[in-house]
């Protein structure tokens, strides 16, 4: 029988949420949380043991816990390493994608996880490793670990892998050239292809192009010593009390706060919440995220003409596309409300 290990973070391994996040990395003999569900669903492999880490202590010491992690591997027996399911949750994604990655090069395993589209894991990491679809919560755990399960079974009997369209798992963009025979030529396929384009007829093309969303550069400021500038940032810059109660990743809600009578955020006033980063440096002096200083100075000066009253923040770390878009769109308003020249776009 073949052998497995299942990296999880702190939630799925019943130590804690949020308050646990920052758990240092550790390996345990046997099943915990999820490694239940996964050495049931798998036929050609047991799970011997589970590796688990806090998202947090993964996000903020990165060198550090992929370090300790596989030094753990070391000495161990395993044909193969899965992580998750992940679902919609930006940092465990990443975690997983991290660790898979780092398995993958140092002990040549085959390495699998599950995360859902707008995981951003998803695009960060399909290339290195092979990624199912997944759900959006745990309540897909147990689909999505079949998912897993059935394609390493699959892979440690030796099966023909087919593509990943007919796998099921996230295309990765590798082309293998290969010598078919029963193909008609490739100049009969593209005449083909081009009629039934013209017919509006369906096809499917042999060199599929991503789909990307582009955003149309704005024209520039034709002067600035008259414009009024917005800071918005995805840095996390809130008042202390967080009165938006903005998540610290994965955010799905925003804040807009009164900086009309201030020369620069203030320590104690203001903090991050980001979960990304270390907030040391924010905490300290906001100002490094939000350079309010530096620009009532080019106020001063008359670089610019004035800085909005507000400044509009929420937390970028594991936050998907569409719910930056929805939470940008509800910002929009209140720009051209008051009146904003441009917008200086400020992370982490």
């Amino acid at each position: 029988m073949k052998k497995a290990i299942l990296y999880i973070n702190q939630f799925f391994a019943g130590i804690g949420g949020e308050e646990k996040a920052d758990h240092a990395p550790e390996i345990r003999e046997g099943l915990v949380g999820p490694s239940l569900a996964l050495d049931a669903a798998l036929k050609n492999a047991e799970v011997t043991h589970t590796v688990i880490c806090g998202d947090n202590f993964m996000g903020s010491n990165q060198d550090e816990a992929v370090e300790r992690i596989l030094k753990f591997l070391e000495g161990k027996e395993f044909d193969i390493f899965f992580a998750g399911p992940s679902f919609q949750a930006g940092r465990y994604g990443n975690a997983c994608g991290v660790i898979c990655k780092a398995v993958k090069e140092k002990f040549g395993v085959p390495v699998i996880s599950s995360m859902h589209i707008e995981n951003p894991g998803v695009n960060m990491f399909k290339k290195e490793v092979v990624i199912f679809p997944g759900g959006r919560s745990a309540a897909a755990m147990r689909k999505d670990t079949k998912k897993m399960a059935a394609y390493g079974d699959k892979v440690l009997a030796g099966e023909k892998i087919e593509t990943a369209e007919e796998e099921g798992f996230y295309v990765r963009g590798i082309r293998h050239q290969v010598v078919d025979f029963t193909l008609e030529p490739a100049a009969v396929r593209g005449v083909k292809m081009l009629l039934k384009k013209l017919a509006g007829e369906e096809y499917v093309t042999e060199l599929p192009i991503p789909k990307s969303d582009r955003v149309e550069i704005a024209e520039p400021v034709q002067d600035l010593s008259t414009a009024k500038i917005a800071f918005v940032t995805t840095g996390g810059i809130v008042p202390v009390a967080n009165p938006d109660r903005i998540q610290s990743a994965s955010a799905t809600r925003w804040g807009m706060y009164d900086i009309s009578e201030m020369a620069r955020l203030e320590a104690g006033i203001f903090k991050t919440i980001h979960a990304g980063y270390d907030p040391a440096a924010a905490d300290a002096d906001p100002n490094v995220c939000v350079p309010l200083d530096a620009l009532r100075a080019y106020e001063t000066e008359g670089k610019i003409g004035s800085i909005d009253s507000h400044f509009y923040t929420t937390v970028g770390t594991g936050t998907t596309e569409a719910e930056a878009a929805r939470m940008a769109q509800e910002m929009l308003p209140f720009l051209r409300e008051h009146n904003v020249d441009a917008v200086i776009m400020t992370s982490t």
